[in-house]
């Protein structure tokens, strides 16, 4: 099923986190900055791209023929400057300080940092939703290997931005969007670069079929799939919001993104599943082997962040590697135990939502994630209310929770779609 190159690439992209989260350690103001851009930067910036970060799996599942790309691309850019419009209200209007900093209740020594590194991530979207549109088509067409190369490309860019950045001394949170902002322009200029052949050659001469989904069709296919990457990453800001309303906010806030992204690089593989299930599902005897990898490897990747997660190797990685305080060290190793689960269910998850983007039915997965929202809105409302030591032990609760919830959810509706033959029933395609 040639898993590999989309596992490497989402590999990749789970150092990248790590790395940058590193550098800003190790420039001036350690903790503010980290806070910043854990905190408000990268939840804020995750939140308005979210609506194009399904372009993959639409694009994987729809750009099967030239005319169907040249619907699917328009969709894609207008959707794309619609959220580049948004970024740019918040991060560069009166609407960051009006609606922004009192909404998430931004701790004062952070306003400004933020702010800063927010306003250079303004490309973001943008390059996300162009290269991941055309990653979709180059998967379908299988250049899987061309994905994890121009993520290659996108983690090399970043280790030369943050090299400069640190000789300069330059603010860890400003540091810490421009390298984000310009890796991704990378990686979506070396898509376009490589899709080149595919538009004027297999999709014209051998397309997959002629269907081609538009107008309302299309708008009822990607409406619910954006809904599931808007609605959870609405609880990152979520979840910085609660943290800055529980004791000892800056220092949670701080932990925030090293320990998220060690959760990500365990569960990275799991996400990158979600394309091979929705390349391979309608195979014939393909899901039960699917569904058996999803098990096989979901368990050792929870198994790794298990070995991770024991206090030698942890500390090993929250104080050498990442180079935090030893206060923040100790808070990560105790944090880090609630997310054991997660890379597992990431896997469950993908494997129920290809098969349910195969039978275009998804607006299942949208009634998951809402699941999912409800779930850890309540435990983040608990902690706010019981008042913790530290507000990042209830936000990674809630998330393991709200995971859990997601998964039973999506089972759930799978097998409402399977009927006694076995495989899953398709939804209308509109020509």
């Amino acid at each position: 099923m040639a898993w590999w190159p989309l596992a490497l690439s989402w590999l990749m992209m789970g150092v990248e986190l790590p790395m940058i989260s590193a550098v800003v350690a190790r420039l001036p103001d350690q903790t503010v900055q980290l806070a910043a851009f854990g905190g408000v930067v990268f939840p804020l910036a995750l939140l308005v791209e979210a609506p194009v970060i399904m372009m993959l799996a639409a694009s994987t599942a729809l750009s099967t023929n030239e005319a169907a790309y040249r619907v699917l691309k328009r969709f894609m850019a207008r959707t794309a400057l619609a959220m580049t419009l948004l970024h740019l209200l918040f991060g560069f209007t009166p609407l960051y300080d009006l609606v922004v900093v009192p909404l998430l209740d931004i701790p004062e020594e952070v306003v400004e940092p933020a702010r800063l590194g927010f306003q250079l991530m303004l490309p973001w979207t943008w390059a996300i939703a162009d290269r991941r549109f055309h990653q979709g088509v180059l998967i379908r067409f299988g250049l899987r290997s061309t994905v994890a190369i121009g993520t290659g490309i996108r983690l090399v860019t970043t280790l030369l931005v943050l090299t400069v950045g640190w000789s300069l001394q330059v603010e860890g949170a400003l540091l810490a969007g421009a390298a984000l902002a310009l890796s991704t322009i990378a990686e979506a200029v070396y898509a376009r670069v490589k899709v080149a052949p595919v538009l004027r050659g297999p999709m014209r001469t051998r397309p997959v079929n002629d269907v081609v989904v538009r107008g309302r069709a299309l708008w009822r296919f990607y409406v619910p799939l954006a809904m599931t990457p808007l609605l959870v990453l609405a609880m990152q800001p979520v979840g910085a919001a609660g943290i800055d309303r529980m004791p000892n906010a800056v220092t949670s806030l701080a932990i925030w993104a090293p320990l998220s992204s060690l959760v990500f690089f365990c569960r990275s593989p799991g996400v990158a599943f979600n394309e091979v299930v929705i390349g391979h599902a309608e195979e014939p005897g393909a899901r039960r082997a699917l569904w058996r990898f999803a098990w096989t490897a979901g368990l050792a990747a929870s198994g790794v962040l298990g070995l991770l997660a024991l206090p030698p190797s942890a500390r090993f990685w929250f104080g050498t590697m990442i180079g935090l305080d030893p206060d923040l060290v100790d808070l990560g190793v105790r944090s880090l135990w609630i997310a054991l689960p997660i890379p597992l269910m990431t896997f469950l998850q993908s494997y129920f939502q290809g098969c349910i983007v195969n039978a275009h039915r998804t607006r299942f997965i949208t009634e998951s994630v809402v699941i999912y929202v409800v779930v850890t809105g309540v435990v983040i409302g608990s902690g706010i209310w019981i008042q913790p030591a530290h507000g990042i032990t209830v936000v990674m609760l809630a998330t393991t929770l709200g995971n859990l919830a997601q998964t039973l959810w999506l089972g759930v509706s799978y097998l409402r779609l399977v009927p006694a033959g076995g495989h899953v029933a398709a939804g209308n395609h509109e020509k």
